[in-house]
């Protein structure tokens, strides 16, 4: 444990990411679609001569650089701030492996942003022929972003066996490669490119419904229809993308989704089941409402029609992006780090030399007050010396996943425990057996007997004795 916890009260570390995350892909993706769709919808208006069609993408291209340029941008700063918070070690394995990279993507960014500001501000400043030529410049760079951010994220699901076969001997870079273009890095790219069209034509719907239905009913009725058939490609080829990536995500790694499937009609599905079902029909729900609105009835669609379509793409990505991280449970970085922070190639030193022998966030006085703490046979706390030990290990190895009392609280999940039971549980982590039902998407326990025991009873006290862990929590640095 080489940081100290990031604890965020009710929601935790992992949902102010995912918050982020959620609202900045809905738009970066706008960003990368919006930017095929500004060309070739201003190469149709050239080679038609429709100086109205011109006049609708002006205004949609300074919708497009401020909700891009400004929200987007905003959100990818918060997303680095927010996983260096909630998880330093997947984040410093992702920028020591991936420096390179990283800078490659920082430029095409700062290309993109360069050429969306162009863009728009020399509408009509120069000939059509670069102008059109900036924003076919806008297109390839905000992909290419994304093809190189795209190789980063799915390396963190399956990062593949020639890299797992050098994690932790220094060398890792020398699988920049095949850590890169890893096993799901293609399937997902196909998937999240389909995606960006997509988000191009529900975006574009905000403009288009703001076109006055009866002084401009036919120039309304051609940009909704030829927005609409960006809709297209993604409804015909998700199924079989998605199909893709499955096939190239570990069988471990699909155990989740199996067992979700399979219990459907019993009503216990798990939650990656549950919100691949929400992808499914949220996604469904747009695609009537754009063939029966933006298709068959393009005048009669609002402005509200549009947010209410972009209120329903907001919720399949947030199902969509949550299913993917669920994907990768027990794990942060498959195989490699598990979601405690804890290395695989680190849990048997780990349980010989102990959990936090080394972290550097106990001052020594606390290691003599934990050398001096025996706990009675009974297994009771002994002392604020002995909890603090064991408040620590809650935060280090329970608190990336579990708050106190919100989001997957401890209370709920461990309610009616004793003691023992207590024990009994984390027993049963520590050991991690291969028929352990909890291992499809909780990491092992690590550390010594006595650091064991000592989370076994700093959860007793928090479950079973609130005063008392309220006045131990205050207590402890």
């Amino acid at each position: 444990m080489n940081y100290p916890a990031w604890e965020v009260p009710i929601i935790g570390g992992g949902w102010v990411i995912g918050i982020i995350a959620i609202i900045h892909v809905l738009i970066s993706h706008f960003a990368i679609g919006g930017g095929f769709y500004l060309p070739l919808a201003e190469r149709k208006a050239l080679r038609e001569g429709r100086e109205d069609w011109l006049e609708v993408l002006r205004g949609h291209s300074k919708f497009f650089l401020i909700l891009t340029a400004v929200f987007g941008a905003m959100t990818g700063v918060g997303i680095w701030f927010a996983i260096g918070l909630a998880h330093p070690e997947a984040t410093s394995t992702l920028i020591r492996n991936f420096v390179f990279a990283w800078a490659i993507e920082w430029t095409f960014f700062i290309m993109e942003i360069t050429a969306a500001a162009v863009y728009y501000y020399t509408w009509g400043r120069i000939s059509n022929r670069l102008h059109l030529a900036i924003g076919w410049v806008y297109a390839a760079t905000a992909w290419l972003s994304l093809f190189v951010i795209n190789g980063i994220l799915t390396f963190m699901l399956t990062p593949g066996q020639a890299w797992l076969g050098v994690a932790g001997s220094g060398n890792e870079a020398s699988m920049f490669w095949q850590a890169f273009f890893n096993p799901t890095m293609w399937p997902s790219l196909l998937l999240r490119t389909l995606i960006c069209l997509s988000l191009a034509g529900l975006w574009a719907f905000v403009t288009a419904s703001r076109i006055d239905s009866y002084a401009r009913p036919e120039l309304k009725a051609e940009v909704m229809r030829w927005s609409a058939l960006w809709l297209i490609p993604s409804f015909l080829l998700l199924p079989v993308g998605f199909l893709w990536y499955l096939w190239n995500v570990p069988a471990s790694q699909l155990d989740l989704l199996r067992l979700g499937i399979s219990t459907i009609g019993q009503g216990t599905f798990t939650q990656v089941t549950r919100m691949a079902l929400v992808t499914i029909m949220t996604s469904a729900t747009i695609a009537v409402i754009a063939y029966l609105l933006a298709w068959r009835n393009p005048k009669d669609f609002g402005f509200g029609h549009a947010v209410a379509l972009l209120l329903l793409a907001l919720a399949a990505t947030a199902s969509t992006e949550y299913s993917r991280e669920m994907l990768r449970k027990p794990y942060v970085i498959g195989h490699h780090l598990y979601s405690s922070g804890v290395r695989t190639y680190e849990v048997d030193r780990m349980n010989r030399e102990g959990y936090l022998v080394n972290t550097i966030w106990a001052r020594p006085e606390e290691r003599r007050l934990w050398n001096a703490a025996n706990p009675d046979p009974g297994g009771a706390a002994a002392g604020d010396a002995h909890l603090a030990r064991g408040e620590l290990m809650f935060r280090g190895q329970c608190m990336s996943c579990h708050t106190v009392d919100g989001y997957r609280a401890m209370r709920t999940l461990m309610k009616g425990r004793d003691n023992e039971s207590i024990g009994v549980f984390l027993k049963s982590l520590h050991d991690y057996p291969e028929d352990l039902i909890y291992r499809s998407y909780m990491p092992p326990l690590v550390g010594r007997p006595e650091e064991i025991n000592a989370l076994q009873d700093y959860l007793d006290v928090m479950l079973n004795r609130d005063t008392a862990a309220h006045a131990v929590t205050q207590a402890v640095p």
